[in-house]
């Protein structure tokens, strides 16, 4: 089976959720209907792009896209 890909949409919130309201990472796969495991694969690759929350403004989606 294929992993799952989140849309930017997705990222965001999930970036948002973790760092602005400090919420688990069960917490937001139910909020964000996606599988924990897969949240979960994202949340180390998005530290390791130094990506955080808020996001700065001259970061758009383009540069949030998986290479």
């Amino acid at each position: 089976m294929a992993a799952e890909r989140l849309s930017m949409r997705k990222i965001k919130e999930v970036l948002r959720l973790k760092y602005e309201l400090g919420l688990g990472n069960r917490q937001i796969a139910r909020s964000c209907a996606v599988n924990h495991s897969t949240l979960a694969g994202y949340l180390p690759r998005a530290g390791a792009a130094n990506l955080s929350w808020p996001r700065p403004p001259v970061l758009g989606d383009i540069a949030l896209e998986p290479g």
